[in-house]
C-alpha cells in the first residue's frame, strides 16, 4: 500500500491528530478530499474542515468505512472503547496505525480481529511544530509495505525510525519523554545567561537555537556527539571549562537515569 490515491482516516483530532493532518497535507502525502477525520467535538472538526478542506464527522463509522488506513489518535485510556465501537467495520483490507502510548499492537488486534494489520507508532510532542521523533513498529499481521507507509506518514512531520515493538519502552524513555528533559536544559542555560547579564528574551532565544543547532549538526554530519564536542573544546578554553562543570555535576548520569526511569514506568504502565 502506498499513500498515493489512498484514503486516510484519523480518529481523534486533538493536538497530535491535528499535527498529523497538517503534516500529511503539507507534505503532499494525501489530498484533502481523500482525508476523513472524526472526533466528538464538532466545533473543532468544523474548524479543521474550513482550514484544510478535509471530510469530517462526529461518527467514527464515517471515517472507518471511507478509509483505506485509519490512524488512531485517541487517548490510551479510551482506546479500547473506541475500537469496540467500530470493530465490525474492520477487515483485512484496512491498515490500522495507532499512536496510543503504552498500548501494544496485540491489544488492538484482540479488540478488532486477530488478522487485523496493525502498526504502532510513538511520536513526540514536537509533532506540533513538524519536528517529531517517531518510532514505528509492526504488528504480527502487518507487512513490510505497511511499515513503509507508516514511515512515510511520520517522516512528513519530522523523522522516523523502524524498531521492534519490545523496544517501545526504550523509545518512550529517549524520544517520547525526551522533550521534557531538554526544556529545563534550555531554561537553565537561559538562567545562566541572565545571571551573566543577558536579558531574558535574548538568553532564551540563544539557548534554544543552540540546542536546535547542535541537534542539527548531529543529524546532518552523522558524526559521533563526542567528536563534535571535541571540535569546539580548545585547550584551556572556555568550552572545556563549561564541559568540566557539567561533568562534575553528573550531567551524563542524570540524563541516562532519566531515560531509564521513563522506560521503566512505561513498562509498568503496559502491564
Amino acid at each position: 500500500m502506498h499513500l498515493e490515491n489512498k484514503k486516510v482516516g484519523i480518529i481523534g483530532t486533538g493536538k497530535m491528530g491535528q499535527s498529523l493532518l497538517r503534516g500529511i497535507i503539507s507534505a503532499g502525502k494525501a489530498k484533502p478530499a481523500n482525508i476523513y477525520a472524526s472526533d466528538v467535538y464538532e466545533p473543532a472538526l468544523q474548524a479543521l474542515k474550513d482550514e484544510l478542506g478535509i471530510n469530517v464527522s462526529t461518527d467514527n463509522f464515517d471515517t472507518v468505512d471511507n478509509s483505506d488506513l485509519i490512524i488512531l489518535a485517541v487517548k490510551p485510556q479510551i482506546l479500547r472503547n473506541v475500537l469496540r465501537g467500530f470493530a465490525d467495520h474492520i477487515n483485512e483490507n484496512k491498515l490500522i496505525i495507532s499512536i496510543a502510548a503504552g498500548v501494544p499492537a496485540s491489544t488492538i488486534e484482540e479488540e478488532l480481529h486477530e488478522d487485523t494489520r496493525v502498526i504502532r507508532v510513538m511520536p513526540n510532542i514536537a509533532a506540533t511544530v513538524g519536528e517529531a521523533a517517531s518510532a514505528v513498529s509492526a504488528g504480527k499481521n502487518a507487512s513490510a509495505e505497511d511499515a513503509e507507509v507508516a514511515m512515510e506518514i511520520f517522516s512528513s512531520m519530522g523523522s522516523a525510525a523502524l524498531v521492534t515493538e519490545h523496544l517501545m519502552d526504550a523509545v518512550t524513555g529517549v524520544s517520547g519523554s525526551g522533550p521534557a528533559y531538554i526544556f529545563p536544559v534550555i531554561e537553565a542555560m537561559a538562567d545562566g545567561g541572565v545571571l551573566e547579564g543577558l536579558d531574558r528574551e535574548s538568553a532564551q532565544k540563544l539557548a534554544a537555537q543552540t540546542v536546535l543547532g547542535a541537534a542539527k549538526m548531529v543529524l546532518e554530519t552523522k558524526k559521533h556527539p563526542a567528536e563534535l564536542k571535541d571540535m569546539v573544546t580548545s585547550p584551556a578554553g572556555t568550552t572545556i571549562h563549561g564541559v568540566h562543570a557539567l561533568e562534575k555535576n553528573g550531567v551524563r548520569a542524570a540524563f541516562t537515569d532519566a531515560v531509564m526511569a521513563s522506560a521503566k514506568r512505561s513498562r509498568e504502565m503496559g502491564k
